[in-house]
């Protein structure tokens, strides 16, 4: 009876564990569904349309390295585009990213009503897409305008902003600032995880303000600040609604951002092939700028408890 006990128990384990990995698959399906139709299979699809010449009304026609050839050797809007988004990610990272950590600052004070100062500043963020393109459309409006009718106040003749081939870069980096309350709750709370020992050590020390600033709260949220640029860069390369509802790209070719001159070759030409190779190539840009960015990470990223030698 004993050595029959003895043998049922593997038994018993071998069947629970099948249950328990029947059941995992049957609750992550959707998911699985989900990333297989949706995400795996358009990608692996594209790659495949990226050697092909596709015009949606004929039937795709292999052609190699055709598109990728176009593209680095031929089409001269394609750098254009690479340097209207280059410019536009610098100045909108770096500007949103600073801009969101002294917000942040801001809103750790401990002051009344700073919970309403939160809200006021987080929900422009909550509101995205045509409709904050539209409302930007008429603030940079060069004659009745929001932000050039303040200037005039001052005696400033404002530019002409969205008209301008100087200033239509500028005017989008300005209205990246109306998103950056998703990265000061992030910021604010990574400060609010500072433990506050620090500060008191830091202060026995002789430590000022400046100091605490630059040698305990930025090296103790610098992880945080290496997600918030990942992402940031991520996002910054992927520009494509303000552009299609502000601009179209003009004034001559001054706000043709990469996804938007992809767009139209894809959707508004038809060039399916091609528009797949582009995404393609920008796919390989943000994966090389990003793992940049966190192979740099160890020169600047402090982990608590992380012993360097």
């Amino acid at each position: 009876m004993a050595r029959e006990t003895t043998f049922a128990w593997p038994q018993i384990k071998l069947r629970f564990r099948h249950r328990e990995t029947i059941a995992f698959y049957v609750l992550a399906s959707p998911w699985l569904i989900g990333f297989l139709a949706l995400t795996l299979g358009p990608m692996l699809t594209s790659f495949a349309i990226s050697f092909m010449r596709y015009e949606v009304i004929t039937p795709p026609e292999f052609i190699g390295l055709a598109n990728y050839r176009t593209m680095f050797f031929h089409d001269e809007l394609i750098w254009q585009s690479l340097r209207v988004t280059a410019t536009y990610s610098v100045g909108s990272v770096m500007v949103g990213m600073v801009t969101a950590f002294l917000v942040a600052l801001l809103m750790n004070q401990k002051i009344p009503g700073i919970h309403v100062f939160r809200t006021i500043y987080y929900l422009p963020s909550s509101i995205s897409g045509v409709p904050v393109a539209l409302l930007w459309m008429w603030i940079f409006n060069p004659e009745f305008g929001v932000l050039n009718t303040m200037l005039r106040w001052f005696g400033i003749q404002g530019p002409q902003w969205l008209f301008d081939p100087h200033w239509v870069i500028p005017a989008f980096v300005i209205m990246s600032l109306w998103g950056i309350g998703g990265g000061m709750v992030i910021f604010l709370a990574a400060l609010q995880g500072i433990p506050q020992h620090l500060y008191e050590a830091a202060e026995l020390d002789g430590a000022g303000v400046l100091s605490k600033l630059f040698n305990v709260t930025i090296p103790m949220i610098s992880p945080v600040i290496l997600f918030n640029l990942v992402m940031s860069i991520i996002g910054s390369m992927q520009t494509f609604t303000q552009a299609f509802v502000m601009t179209k790209g003009g004034p001559a070719n001054a706000s043709l951002f990469y996804v938007l001159y992809l767009y139209q070759n894809a959707i508004g030409y038809f060039k399916m092939g091609y528009g797949s190779a582009m995404a393609w190539f920008l796919l390989v840009i943000i994966l090389a700028l990003s793992g940049l960015v966190l192979r740099s990470s160890p020169l600047w990223v402090y982990y608590e408890g992380e012993m360097r030698g």
